[in-house]
């Protein structure tokens, strides 16, 4: 029937009746199966958790992030008060306060919460993208796990405890200041100087990524006066006491850059003016601490912020499609809209069984990833930490990859409404998700520290062993041909020589890399799909 005369009474309240009411947890029957496969004899406590924090993130978190993702919210800076006193305020919206205060309050890095309950409440949480949560929680968890290793001093060690298990209710917040104009990923070489005076470390350069400037405390690299190493120091956002006068530690916030995707969260350049920093851990090894430990759980993260906003996005677009019709039929009875239906719970699925299987072996390596020393560790051992370092860096480029690319289809299920940010939050997700490709070191960045970790490594763990031993469980003939090809590959191990076989070499490498931790994350969801 045509309605000429009248307004056109069609509506999308079916759909989004379900959306208001879909709890991600208890409609997520995968992440279920995932925990009781995974966790172990954690299995009930993880799933309790689970269920404690999914109405949460489902419903008051979920509007709080939509309400805060609104351009004319976006952070902005208050460089003076109206008596000519610098504080460079970071004004955000009432919304991310408390989002924020509620998501930290939830004590994820405490001693008390068990490291597989951090992470599926994260898991959960990261379903709203951004928010100004994501990366502050990822950058805090590395900043605990450096200082869990190395805080020796009141200071570090009053900063750990803030972070952990909170003051008078109140939960610090860790960022990672590293990035100089000049490089980017060349944290090697940084020029930022920490001098020592009067019995204190004072820092004294630019940085110029700085995300999460609103944080309490920062992990900062800086080379000591005279040395050509990077170390380490964590440097407080305000002295004790100076919070409440809004009187910065020795810095400025220059300018907060305009990003596309997670733009909740400020990014910010800033210049140190003497800011007093507590080093943490051997002043010349602090490039190395700062990569095995701080940047490697950021990571880690990447691959389940990826599978959280994937898994929303398969949830979301199947609904709309099974609620939506066209010429007659639900948009999912046509084949093509099927078909790529199943290309996202695919994608989804394996990534969200990847992060579990791989959190899995992290946490089995004897003392973790930030353990005080592997000299102890058997050749078994070795291996297994050399897998997990390689496997985490995997991860981060295959996530990387694969979210926007199963974002951006899942948006087109949607038609028009897809890109229409009223409509859903899937072009938030989008924006965030293509950002995640940049932190933490770039594609090729990664490429290159994987391809030169296996040569140098090929001496006692041969390439085709690796692979072998990180796809036990998929179908031999699978393997067989990844380590013929992997093989292949570094008999022409120069990457850097600009050459047609070095550039036919670079392609084959991207590719290959991407296929091997696809096929590790279909041996982790077959087990999960196995399940009862």
């Amino acid at each position: 029937m045509s309605y000429p005369d009248a307004q056109n009474p069609y509506g999308f309240d079916p759909f989004l009746q379900w959306r208001e009411n879909c709890d991600y947890y208890l409609e997520d029957a995968f992440a279920q199966k995932a925990v009781r496969v995974f966790t172990g004899a954690q299995a009930d406590q993880v799933d309790a958790a689970a269920r404690q924090i999914s109405p949460k993130a489902s419903f008051r978190w979920r509007k709080l992030a939509d309400a805060i993702a609104v351009p004319e919210k976006r952070p902005y800076m208050l460089h003076y008060d109206g008596h000519k006193n610098r504080i460079d305020r970071i004004v955000r919206p009432y919304e991310t306060l408390v989002m924020e205060k509620e998501v930290f309050g939830e004590a994820l890095f405490s001693d008390k919460t068990h490291p597989w309950v951090r992470f599926i409440k994260m898991y959960l949480i990261y379903q709203n993208g951004e928010a100004c949560t994501a990366c502050p929680l990822t950058c805090t968890e590395g900043m605990v796990a450096v200082l869990e290793r190395f805080a020796d001093s009141p200071e570090t060690r009053t900063i750990l405890a803030h972070c952990k298990e909170g003051r008078n209710g109140e939960f610090a917040i860790g960022a990672q200041y590293l990035s100089e104009i000049h490089g980017g990923s060349d944290v090697g070489a940084n020029r930022l100087e920490a001098r020592f005076e009067n019995g204190q470390w004072r820092l004294y350069g630019n940085k110029f990524f700085c995300s999460a400037t609103h944080a309490d405390y920062a992990v900062v690299t800086a080379k000591p006066t005279g040395s050509e190493k990077v170390g380490l120091f964590v440097m407080p956002s305000w002295l004790p006491g100076d919070k409440e006068r809004e009187r910065r530690n020795g810095f400025t916030i220059d300018r907060i850059k305009w990003k596309m995707g997670t733009s909740e969260l400020t990014t910010a350049e800033i210049t140190l003016n003497g800011a007093i920093g507590y080093p943490v851990g051997p002043l010349d090894r602090g490039l190395a601490n700062m990569v095995a430990i701080v940047l490697t759980y950021s990571r880690l993260t990447v691959g389940l912020s990826g599978a959280a906003s994937m898994m929303r996005a398969w949830r979301e677009a199947a609904r709309y499609c099974r609620f939506r019709e066209a010429f007659g039929l639900p948009i999912d009875r046509f084949p093509l809209a099927a078909g790529q239906l199943a290309r996202i719970e695919r994608g989804a699925k394996r990534t969200l069984a990847g992060a579990f299987q791989l959190y899995r072996a992290v946490l089995a390596l004897p003392g973790g990833l930030a353990a005080k020393s592997s000299t102890g560790d058997s050749d078994d051992q070795k291996k297994k930490r050399f897998e997990v370092r390689e496997l985490i860096m995997l991860q981060k480029i295959a996530t990387s990859l694969d979210a926007p690319e199963v974002l951006r289809l899942a948006m087109s299920l949607f038609g028009g409404h897809g890109v229409m940010e009223d409509f859903s939050a899937l072009p938030r997700l989008y924006r965030d998700a293509a950002v995640n490709e940049l932190w933490e070191g770039p594609r090729n960045v990664l490429l290159t520290q994987i391809h030169r970790d296996l040569l140098n490594a090929s001496g006692w763990y041969g390439p085709d062993q690796f692979v072998a031993n990180i796809l036990a469980g998929a179908p031999p003939t699978l393997i067989e041909d990844l380590q013929r090809e992997i093989v292949d590959i570094f008999a022409h191990p120069n990457l850097f020589e600009m050459s047609p076989t070095a550039l036919s070499t670079c392609e084959r490498w991207d590719s290959f890399c991407h296929r091997l931790f696809h096929a590790y994350q279909d041996v982790a969801m077959d087990l999960v799909e196995r399940h009862g």
